[in-house]
Parts: C-alpha cells; sequence; structure tokens
C-alpha cells in the first residue's frame, strides 16, 4: 500500500461515498476516497472474446481431463462422469444435514451401506465416514490408538509412534498432533521395514506403528505379518495408511495383514481426482476391539429398518467436524464401488500394478530404478544413468513434452527420486507416449543436457528460481 493511501486512510475527516446504495448514508459504509474507483476504463468487449480468453487461460492448466498426470502416491485418476451426475441428484445436492431425520433417509442409506461395502472391502468390523480428507483420517486413528491405550490404562506410559522412512509424509506430523514422539525405523536393502532396527526400537513405550501399506516407495512390505507380530507382541498396535488402497482392492483385505485400523482416501481409491487440495473424503476402518473409539457420527440402522446417524457412543473420539464429512464425495465413492463391483475393483488393482510395472520395465534401461523389484501401485525411480542432469530437469522438460511430471524427490530416502503412478485408468498407449517422452529426455540429456537444465521452453513462464520463490514468495501482483 503506498504512502499517499495510507495517508488518506489515516486522516481525518475524510469523505466517503456510498457505492450503489443511494438509501444508505454515505458514511455508513465508510468507503475511503482514495480507494474508490471514478470512470474506470473497462475494456468494450463482447461476450465471445471474454470466453475464449478465459478458455485459453483454462487450457494453460495441466489436468487429468487433457493430458497424462502421473503424479505419484496421489492416485490422479479420471473421475467417471456418472460420478457427478449422481452427486448433483436434487435428493443428494438439496439436502441439509440439520434436516429431520425422516427427510434424509436415503442419504443416510446411502453412507450406511457405504460404511458396509468398505467394512469388507477391507475386512474391518467397523467403519466411521467423518474425516474431511487422509490427513484427517490419519489424526482420528492416532487418537483412537490414544484412547485405546488410556481406556486399558496405559495411556501415560505408551507415547511413543514407530514410523517407517517409506510412510507418507504426513505420518509423523499427523503423530506428533496426537500427541506422541516419533521414532522412524529404516528400510532394509529391499525396501521393507529393517526388522532388526525395528526390534531394537521396540520397548513398552510403544503405542503403535503408522505403516503405509503399500509404501511410498511403491512396495509391498515382504514382512508384513512379521512386522504387526512385532508390534503387538510389544503391547502396540499397527496403524495402516491406506491412501494406495488401489494397488490391494479385491487381491488382499488390510485387516489380515495384521493392521488394527486404517484409513481409506475415498477421493483417490475410489475415482474422484483432489489435485489443488480438495475435495476430499476418507474412511477410518477399525477392527471390533476398536470400534467402540470410532469418530462421531456413524450410521447405523434401527430394528424397523430406518436409518439414522448414531452418537450414542460414549469412547467415542468424538466429532471431527460439525456434520457427516463431506457427503458428495460419499456419494461419488458409493457410486464407483456399485458400479464396478467386486470383478471390477479387482481389475482395478490388477491393471494399476500392471501400468506401474510396465514402465518400470521400460524405464529400466535410461533410468536407475530405486528398489529393481516387482512394485505396486507406483514406480520408484532414482534419476538418469550416469549423467549430470537432475531430476528436476527431466521433470521441467516433461512439460514441454505435454505431461505433468511426476512426484519428485520424495520420498526423502531416494536421491534424486521420481515417483511416477500411472494408475489403473491409462492406456497402454499413453503409457508408451510418456515413455517415449521420457526416453527422448534422457537421450537429450546425453546430447544436449542445458536443453534439459533450462526447460521448460514451451510454457507461458519459463525456469523459475524455486529456491527465491520459496523464501520470498510474491503474493500480489
Amino acid at each position: 500500500m503506498t504512502e499517499p493511501l495510507l495517508r488518506e486512510l489515516s486522516r481525518p475527516g475524510r469523505p466517503t461515498l456510498a457505492i450503489g446504495r443511494p438509501d444508505v448514508p454515505a458514511t455508513a459504509l465508510d468507503i475511503p476516497e482514495a480507494l474508490l474507483r471514478d470512470n474506470l476504463p473497462l475494456p468494450e468487449v463482447g461476450e465471445l472474446e471474454v470466453v475464449r480468453h478465459f478458455t485459453r487461460l483454462s487450457q494453460l492448466n495441466f489436468s487429468i481431463d487433457t493430458t497424462f498426470y502421473p503424479l505419484g502416491s496421489c492416485t490422479m485418476k479420471y473421475n467417471p462422469k456418472v460420478n457427478d451426475a449422481m452427486a448433483a441428484l436434487p435428493g443428494m445436492r438439496n439436502i441439509h444435514p440439520l434436516q429431520p431425520e425422516a427427510s434424509v433417509q436415503g442419504a443416510l442409506q446411502l453412507i450406511h451401506e457405504l460404511q458396509d461395502l468398505l467394512a469388507k472391502i477391507t475386512g474391518f468390523d467397523g467403519v466411521s465416514l467423518t474425516p474431511a480428507a487422509g490427513a484427517h483420517g490419519e489424526l482420528a486413528g492416532m487418537l483412537m490408538i490414544r484412547a485405546a491405550h488410556e481406556a486399558n490404562g496405559d495411556g501415560e506410559r505408551r507415547r511413543r509412534v514407530i514410523i517407517p522412512d517409506s510412510a507418507h509424509g504426513t505420518n509423523p506430523a499427523t503423530a506428533a498432533m496426537a500427541g506422541y514422539q516419533v521414532s522412524s525405523v529404516r528400510s532394509d536393502a529391499r525396501g521393507n521395514v529393517d526388522l532388526a532396527a525395528l526390534r531394537k526400537l521396540l520397548d513398552d513405550d510403544v503405542a503403535g506403528l503408522m505403516i503405509t501399506v503399500p509404501s511410498t516407495l511403491g512396495l509391498f512390505d515382504e514382512a508384513m505379518l512379521e512386522v504387526s507380530q512385532l508390534i503387538h507382541e510389544a503391547g502396540g498396535l499397527v496403524y495402516g495408511d491406506g491412501a494406495n488402497l488401489n494397488a490391494l482392492l479385491g487381491i488382499v483385505r488390510p485387516r489380515e495383514l495384521g493392521l488394527d485400523l486404517m484409513h481409506s482416501n475415498l477421493h483417490k481409491t475410489f475415482t474422484t481426482p483432489h489435485g489443488g487440495g480438495g475435495p476430499g473424503a476418507s474412511a477410518i476402518c477399525a477392527t471390533e476391539a476398536l470400534v467402540p473409539f470410532l469418530p462421531l457420527p456413524v450410521a447405523a440402522r434401527r430394528f424397523d429398518g430406518s436409518f439414522y446417524l448414531d452418537e450414542d457412543r460414549p469412547q467415542s473420539i468424538g466429532r471431527l467436524g460439525s456434520f457427516q464429512g463431506h457427503f458428495g464425495m460419499l456419494v461419488r465413492a458409493y457410486t464407483y464401488i456399485r458400479m464396478v463391483g467386486a470383478d471390477g475393483l479387482h481389475e482395478v488393482s490388477e491393471a494399476a500394478v500392471l501400468n506401474a510395472n510396465y514402465l518400470r520395465q521400460r524405464l529400466s534401461e535410461a533410468f536407475n530404478v530405486a528398489y529393481d523389484r516387482a512394485c505396486m501401485h507406483e514406480v520408484v525411480l532414482s534419476g538418469l544413468r550416469g549423467n549430470q542432469v537432475r531430476t528436476i530437469d527431466v521433470a521441467k522438460r516433461l512439460l514441454d513434452y505435454g505431461v505433468h511430471p511426476p512426484t519428485i524427490y520424495f520420498p526423502l530416502v531416494v536421491p534424486e527420486a521420481l515417483m511416477i503412478e500411472p494408475t489403473e485408468t491409462e492406456t497402454k498407449a499413453t503409457l508408451d507416449a510418456f515413455v517415449d517422452a521420457m526416453l527422448a529426455i534422457a537421450e537429450e540429456a546425453e546430447r544436449d543436457p542445458e536443453l534439459a537444465r533450462s526447460a521448460p521452453h514451451t510454457t507461458p513462464i519459463g525456469r523459475l528460481d524455486e529456491t527465491a520463490a520459496a523464501r520470498n514468495p510474491v503474493l500480489h501482483w
């Protein structure tokens, strides 16, 4: 704000005007004269020019609707339009959470049936749909673990949570928010939890383990059952981060891996892309012993067949929000699960795993593969083979090929990481086009490395100084 404007704002008795409100005295709105726009020279353009202008702006964005979007660890998949159609039905769109129970029986039935479907898919005994996002589901799980230990009388003693270095980045933050100290356990040479290192961390102060299944390395832990057993023998509980559930659907129920509770990202595994921070929704699933601690409310059914939101759960961790989660997202997840069915869910995971392993094989000659064994829903590369062009250069050059870059420099345990998740919905033709772009960049890196180092070249804005941008952000323009 300029000095003349600051002086004008602070000047006693400055004149003000009421814009568009001739019935309201100017002093009632108290708009400084210096802030008023007088005779603003707006351009005289027709509707068609305006539409074309904003349409062109929108087309500058990379999105799942226009291009391949292999953002690793976040399932950026196609959102079937039938999902939106169902969520937009008047009976879904126009209801209010404070309506009388009798007037929203259909919505309550949908929530109840979705809880049951997710329980069957995951193998758990109870589900709450109130978390608003994946990290929100994590927090619910950690609060439930704390409540369970407190109910057993050892809440004060069990104050530490073990988290593998291959876990999602939100896991340590979530555990700390729930009041726990965090101990990190390293991965072994094959990308599994290092069992020897885990044993050294076990003591009677351990509340539990947070483990991402499959991990952010794109791997299924080969010793998962033994990991769970070790935690249980130490008196802890095993929490599963289920954000990558699309690799397991119809193949294994997470409960069978020894997990005590788990969240699932409905907005990722069950069809709705969540780029830009939303929308989101999460289910928190629990074994019978932990069901009493689920967050409120939980949809239930009476003997007469009617549905209601059960809040009479004295051991519950309570509410996580004002109402029953993100209902529109629940409609989308329910629609997807019912539409594809059990066989379809199994096919989802088979395709996700097949696509990721196809990329692993095709790219392994030009790029280092972090762990050269069968991966799950995503493959993690470790930079170009024998070349000084860095991962960020590859990512920027991909923009010139019309592809959104994958996640880079995560997981942190992989140097020069490229985390690529093709998802189950991409065709072989799309994957081949992506491979061709990656191999072309690898060839360019040998022939003309500066081409990648100075990329992108075709976007409206070129290479940014990202370090300076992070330290000195420009928050207005």
